[in-house]
């Protein structure tokens, strides 16, 4: 599959761990849809690790566990189908999952074609127990070949988590979409050390072939399977803007069956969408700008119809004033040229003058523009 924009979706391991079963994602599909985040275009329903027996079957082939899935994961998957959803699923490129499961080492052929008489349309490929003597492109390379030759259009989610270089060969395996990093967990701490190990990694993120910086954490509120101290609502605002305009993959992890309003505002923020899905997928830029607190982060992304993304991100507990000189997007004062902004959370509309950007930020929020080339 090539996949021309970041996929959107939602995932079970955030919240559920291996405390999973069919009731529960029959549940999950309901909600997608009733809730209009699959009108917003989060379409995968993806079930994660714990979802088969200990032990593959007499044919050798995966089970689902039956105390959890009593009707087998076809039915789940024709369920999640008829709700107008696309079906994820997930395996390991090791003998073992990462939790104790069978994984697809050796079996890639055999089980891409399990996969694919299921009806499943998505594939997380994580890397635990993986042979310590082959290197991980080739494993991979092993289950992109056999998705490819499975009789179904699947979506390759590649979870190697970056190691072995990740990003230099990841492209080569037919994966729409990597993991560029260890797992997230449900603490500002955790978001923003993912959000830092990225700069090195834009040019790796395009069409085709996304860096996936983990699933959302956005309203777990400490609860679940990786909740841990938890986050407040504003910083769940700047983790969500921030995997959006950096191009990641956005896949729900909080239990959407119980989410708050805010939870469902965040998610379902539309111009922030339509920044992560923009069809160029440009890389973001990340801007010098002067902000005397090194938590301040600003990039801006040039988008297919000549506007520009901009973004502002405080990720600190003091309140900062970063600054931006407009010649680093381009648009020095000779050009004539200025920006008029549209701040996608709080509609605030206005237009730069001086060439030059200067906004405040409380702690741990952000500011996300939408921006228009005009004359000055």
């Amino acid at each position: 599959m090539v996949k021309l924009t970041p996929p959107m979706g939602w995932n079970s391991w955030n919240t559920f761990g291996e405390n999973i079963n069919e009731q529960m994602i029959f549940e999950t599909a309901d909600q997608l849809v009733d809730s209009g985040l699959a009108g917003k275009g989060y379409e995968y329903l993806v079930i994660d690790d714990c979802w088969s027996l200990k032990e593959r079957g007499e044919d050798d082939r995966l089970v689902a566990d039956p105390q959890k899935f009593p009707h087998g994961i076809k039915t789940v998957a024709d369920y999640v189908h008829s709700k107008g959803l696309k079906f994820g699923m997930y395996s390991c490129a090791g003998n073992l999952t990462c939790a104790g499961y069978p994984g697809s080492f050796e079996h890639e052929f055999l089980d891409a074609e399990t996969f694919a008489s299921w009806g499943v349309d998505f594939l997380k490929y994580d890397y635990c127990y993986h042979s310590p003597i082959i290197h991980g492109k080739y494993l991979y390379r092993r289950m992109g070949l056999a998705l490819q030759n499975c009789g179904r259009d699947i979506l390759f989610s590649a979870c190697s988590w970056g190691a072995d270089q990740t990003h230099e060969w990841i492209k080569e395996t037919g994966a729409s979409m990597w993991r560029s990093t260890g797992d997230i967990f449900d603490t500002w701490e955790s978001v923003k050390d993912l959000a830092r190990q990225q700069e090195k990694l834009h040019p790796y993120n395009g069409v085709g072939c996304f860096n996936d910086m983990d699933m959302l954490i956005v309203g777990m509120h400490g609860k679940g399977n990786v909740g841990l101290a938890g986050c407040s609502d504003t910083q769940y605002k700047t983790h969500f803007s921030l995997w959006a305009f950096l191009g990641s993959p956005l896949m729900i992890g909080c239990d959407i069956r119980t989410m708050d309003e805010a939870t469902l505002r965040i998610l379902s923020n539309e111009e922030i969408i339509r920044i992560n899905q923009d069809p160029a997928c440009r890389q973001p830029v990340k801007l010098s700008g002067f902000c005397s607190d090194d938590n301040g982060l600003m990039y801006y992304r040039l988008l297919s119809n000549g506007d520009l993304a901009l973004g502002i991100f405080n990720l600190g507990e003091h309140t900062i004033r970063p600054s931006i000189n407009l010649d680093e997007m381009g648009l020095p004062l000779s050009t004539g040229k200025t920006l008029e902004l549209h701040e996608v959370w709080t509609n605030e509309r206005f237009t730069v003058t001086n060439a030059t950007l200067s906004q405040t930020l409380e702690p741990f929020d952000c500011k996300i523009f939408r921006a228009k080339v005009v004359d000055r």
